[in-house]
C-alpha cells in the first residue's frame, strides 16, 4: 500500500533523505519523525525562545501534547492544517500575481501611508470562506476584517492577505501572505509565501522550519548549518520599518534609532554594518529566521503581521523580545517586537541588551 505524505511531513523526509539512507517519512495520522540526521538545537547550545537566565526555552513535547488535547487537536492535525495553510497561501499568491496594482482599488485607512486594496479584501475573504468551509470550529482573525476582537486561548486562524501592502500597489515584489495558528495565544503553526519570488517559509511547533524555494528545493532554517557568532550590534545587519506614523515621539524614536545604529562607536553609535527596510514585517521575521537578518526591531506592527513568522524564527532557533527594553517574553498582541537570528544564548542577549541601550531608556507607546 503506498504511504501518504503530507507536504510538512515530505519536507522533513526529503531532507533526512539526503543526510542518511536509514530516514523514512510516516503517514498521516501517525507522529512524525525528525529523523536520525536532523541536528538539534540543544547540541548547538542554541536557545529556540529566551535566554535562560530570563526564563524557560521551550514547552516540552509532553506540554505541548496537553495543550493540543485540550483543544481536541493533535500533532497529526497540525500537520493537515499546516498544509491547508499552504494551498490557501499559494492560492492567494495565484491572485495576488494576477492583480493588477494599478487598476486595484486603494483607500487610506489612517493616512496615504496606510492603504488597503481591493486585492486585499478579495484575498482576505477567499481565505476566510476556506476557512470557515474546512475548519468550521476554529475562530478566525484577519486584518481587513478586524474589529478590535481579542485573542483568546482558543485555536484561532490569523491572516494578513497581503503583507507590504505599499509594496504591491508600488510593484515592488517584497510581499507576503501571512497565514498563521495560535492555540492559547501562542503559535504553533505559520505560512509566509511570497509569490514574486516563489519563497515559501513554513513551520509547525516543534517540527522545525523550512524554505522552499520556486525551484521547489527544500532547506531548512537557517540556511547556515552553523550560524556566526553573534557579539554586537557592529557586526550586525538591522532590519527596521518605519510605519506609518510620520510624527510624534515614537516617529522621533524610530528616526533617533536609526542614527544611532548606524553612527560610528566614537560618537555613540553601534555602527552596525547597514540597515533594511522590506516593506513586509513577516518577511523580515522570515529573514532573520533564515539567518540573513541578524536583528529586527519593530514597534507598532500588528498579530497579523508577525505571527507566521514568530513561530517560523522560533523554529529556526531564533529569539523574540520587545522593542521596549527590559521584557524579555513579548506578547503577540503587543506590538513590540526584537528578533534576533538563531546564535548562542549569550551572543542573543548580549545584541538584545545593546539595541535596548541604544534607546536610552526611551519606549514605543501605543493606545
Amino acid at each position: 500500500m503506498q504511504t501518504t505524505l503530507s507536504i510538512a511531513q515530505m519536507q522533513r523526509h526529503l531532507i533526512d533523505m539526503s543526510d542518511s539512507s536509514d530516514s523514512s517519512g510516516v503517514s498521516i495520522g501517525s507522529t512524525p519523525s525528525m529523523g536520525p540526521s536532523i541536528t538539534t538545537l540543544d547540541s548547538l547550545n542554541i536557545c529556540v525562545t529566551t535566554p535562560d537566565s530570563m526564563g524557560p526555552c521551550t514547552t516540552t513535547p509532553e506540554e505541548f501534547e496537553l495543550v493540543l488535547r485540550r483543544h481536541s487537536l493533535t500533532l497529526s492535525d497540525l500537520f493537515s492544517i499546516h498544509d491547508f495553510l499552504i494551498f490557501i497561501a499559494r492560492k492567494a499568491g495565484e491572485m495576488m500575481y494576477s492583480a493588477d496594482p494599478c487598476v486595484s482599488t486603494s483607500s487610506a485607512k489612517r493616512n496615504t501611508s496606510d492603504l488597503v486594496t481591493a486585492t486585499d479584501k478579495a484575498i482576505e475573504e477567499m481565505i476566510t470562506l476556506q476557512l470557515q468551509a474546512k475548519y468550521p470550529q476554529i475562530h478566525f482573525l484577519g486584518e481587513e476584517s478586524f474589529s478590535s476582537q481579542k485573542l483568546t486561548d482558543r485555536p484561532t486562524f490569523i491572516c494578513d492577505p497581503i503583507d507590504g501592502t505599499l509594496n504591491f500597489i508600488h510593484g515592488f515584489p517584497n510581499i507576503a501572505v501571512s497565514l498563521a495558528l495560535t492555540i492559547e495565544k501562542k503559535p504553533v503553526v505559520g505560512v509566509v509565501y511570497n509569490p514574486f519570488r516563489g519563497d515559501l517559509y513554513t513551520a509547525i511547533k516543534g517540527q522545525g522550519a523550512y524554505l522552499t524555494t520556486s525551484n521547489g528545493h527544500i532547506r531548512r532554517l537557517p540556511l547556515r548549518s552553523k550560524p556566526a557568532p553573534l557579539t554586537s550590534l557592529n557586526g550586525c545587519l538591522v532590519a527596521m520599518e518605519w510605519g506609518s506614523e510620520r510624527q510624534g515621539p515614537n516617529w522621533d524614536l524610530r528616526t533617533s534609532m536609526s542614527k544611532a545604529l548606524m553612527s560610528s562607536k566614537a560618537s555613540g553609535g553601534a555602527m552596525s554594518h547597514s540597515i533594511r527596510s522590506s516593506g513586509s514585517a513577516a518577511l523580515d521575521f522570515c529573514y532573520v529566521a533564515a539567518g540573513q537578518i541578524d536583528v529586527f526591531w519593530e514597534g507598532g506592527c500588528w498579530i497579523w503581521d508577525v505571527c507566521a513568522g514568530w513561530i517560523i524564527l522560533e523554529e529556526a532557533g531564533g529569539l523574540v523580545a520587545s522593542a521596549n527594553p527590559g521584557d524579555w517574553e513579548p506578547q503577540l498582541e503587543g506590538r513590540l517586537y526584537l528578533a534576533v537570528r538563531v546564535a548562542e544564548k549569550e551572543g542573543q542577549q548580549r545584541v538584545v541588551e545593546e539595541l535596548w541601550a541604544l534607546m536610552e531608556n526611551k519606549k514605543f507607546v501605543f493606545i
